[in-house]
């Protein structure tokens, strides 16, 4: 047997039938999820290898959008992973800060726009669930793809809004993930809403060193503020 084969294999977890590739690679997103609250760099080449196993779990199950998203994700880590390495290098640490109300106003506007595109694109190309499905299912396929997108990247620009991106997937995710039969992905977008909020928390408490001239202009820490704990030099 192949390692491809044995990862499309089920095995029983508590009574639920279960991939190995969606047991593995969720075990892996819940470590990335830890590691990013934590502010690790680790976090990054963690959700590559994660992303990669999950991608094969949504091949199997022909689930096009969450396929796509895995490969957006693999690349959007490596470029997060060099943000983060070069933020550590000129700031000695990995500061958060939250969005000015501009970039939230672009944040918004993609996570509307990109939605309905791409639910359009996996409609006309009948690449999510089966061929015919309905809008509404198609949509939240879809807002998974571009919310995990957005996600990726107010993660590496380092926005507290990272978390309530994340939220915004996990209310989708976790139904999603049950009626796909990818059982423990919904098991797991569930644990992952409880870490959410611990993160939302934790990252708004480091970033109250910074001071917002404008609700135009970006957010800066102020100088002496920066958290050097060991955790953030991992």
């Amino acid at each position: 047997m192949s390692a491809l084969e044995w990862l499309n294999n089920q095995f029983s977890f508590f009574g639920i039938p279960v991939y190995w590739s969606d047991f593995l690679g969720n075990i892996l997103a819940l470590a990335t999820v830890w590691l990013a609250l934590r502010r690790s760099l680790v976090a990054w080449p963690v959700q590559i290898l994660g992303s990669v196993l999950l991608l094969i779990a949504s091949l199997n199950v022909h689930l096009g959008g969450n396929a796509a998203r895995q490969v957006v994700i693999i690349v959007s880590a490596s470029w997060g992973w060099a943000t983060w390495r070069r933020s550590r290098q000129q700031e000695g640490t990995i500061n958060v800060r939250w969005a000015s109300w501009q970039e939230r106003a672009v944040l918004i506007a993609v996570m509307a726009v990109g939605t309905f595109a791409f639910a359009a694109v996996l409609k006309a190309n009948d690449a999510s669930f089966y061929p015919g499905a309905p809008w509404w299912m198609v949509l939240a396929d879809a807002w998974i793809f571009v919310g995990s997108i957005l996600a990726m990247y107010t993660q590496a620009r380092r926005y507290v809004e990272f978390w309530f991106v994340w939220l915004a997937v996990d209310l989708v995710g976790v139904p999603l993930a049950i009626h796909s039969e990818l059982y423990f992905s919904g098991i797991v977008y569930a644990i992952f809403f409880v870490m959410v909020l611990i993160g939302i928390r934790d990252w708004a408490s480091r970033s109250k060193g910074q001071e917002i001239a404008s609700p135009l202009e970006p957010a800066v820490v102020v100088e002496g503020r920066g958290d050097t704990s060991p955790a953030t030099r991992s």
